[in-house]
């Protein structure tokens, strides 16, 4: 490793204890999976009403009791626009509650290597694309989401202390727009990715001559697989000690025009597509530099189409319980 990446790690313990909070969501359940997959054999996980991560009292008894080697902080209330920009006051608060007590413990309890998890909706809304890691703090974040953009920021920023202050190798990872199994598919809550493979499964099913999307088609956005998002995860706890946070994605990116195609093919649509132009595009371009990742040794491997088809194998399979 350069300077600029810091000294390299060393290999986790497979027999070490690991600790993922949020181990139910989409990102930790892949992570999960994967750390099985790489042999780790004592896995921790709780729900979260077997463990309130907003009771500070709760999360150090936990800690006290479990010891922890290793931590993914993947626990998060989120949600799309609407929620976000309806019930800011819930996102700030609650994340700022669970990442400060998760954090504050696992640092009085002595975990090794932590490595927190963010979201790319930390960088300002007008960043030069592609979005750098020097980008944060330089500009203002959307509105609508600012209040958990506010809170994972100071995510980051505590990782960063604890490392000036403690001298711990803690990390920060920040996803671009993840998909896969386990997703959220609800029509209120989903993001672009699952709504369309929702929409376009059910058009598939019923018939449906058209189908008919927002906006124009052609803004630009950047898509990983959750099971890429893990093997990273792993990736930069073994390689990575560095004060910056590391985006984690692809470095490519499709129009809105062509995920919905991908989709239409994936789930054997037949007939036409059209577009409500009427109906917002949001934000043009939205696509992060990858370039720190791949220095650190890492590129993502599961292609889009692959990944979209295997995500609506897992939809169709799982359909009477996917979440919504």
């Amino acid at each position: 490793m350069t300077d600029s990446l810091g000294f390299k790690p060393s290999r986790l313990d497979r027999a070490g204890t690991f600790y993922i909070a949020g181990h139910r969501g989409l990102v930790g359940s892949a992570i999960w999976r994967n750390l099985e997959q790489e042999g780790f054999s004592d896995l921790v996980g709780r729900t979260s009403s077997e463990l309130d991560l907003k009771d500070r009292d709760a999360v150090f008894r936990f800690f006290a009791d479990t010891k922890p080697r290793y931590v993914v902080l993947a626990a998060a209330k989120v949600g799309g626009i609407l929620a976000n920009n309806t019930f800011p006051v819930d996102f700030l608060s609650e994340n700022l509650r669970i990442q400060v007590n998760v954090l504050d413990a696992a640092r009085e309890f002595g975990v090794e290597r932590l490595l927190f998890l963010g979201s790319s909706c930390i960088y300002p809304k007008f960043a030069e694309q592609p979005i750098r890691e020097e980008s944060l703090l330089t500009g203002h974040l959307e509105p609508t989401n600012d209040a958990y953009a506010i809170a994972k920021i100071a995510g980051i920023m505590q990782i960063q202390a604890i490392r000036r202050q403690y001298g711990l190798p803690w990390i920060s990872a920040m996803p671009t727009n993840l998909y896969g199994p386990g997703d959220n598919f609800s029509p209120e809550g989903s993001h672009v990715l699952p709504a369309l493979i929702r929409r376009y499964d059910e058009a598939a099913r019923e018939g449906m001559p058209v189908v008919t999307n927002w906006g124009s088609g052609t803004p630009r956005r950047e898509f990983l697989h959750v099971d890429d998002m893990a093997a990273a995860c792993l990736h930069l706890l073994e390689n990575y000690d560095g004060p910056s946070q590391v985006n984690v994605g692809t470095g490519n990116d499709v129009t809105i025009r062509e995920l919905a195609s991908l989709v239409a093919e994936a789930v054997g649509y037949q007939g036409d597509i059209t577009w409500d132009t009427t109906k917002p595009d949001g934000t043009p371009r939205k696509l992060l530099d990858v370039s720190m990742l791949t220095q650190a040794g890492w590129t993502s491997s599961i292609g889009l189409p692959e990944g979209i088809r295997s995500t609506v194998a897992w939809f169709r399979e799982n359909t009477l319980s996917v979440r919504g």
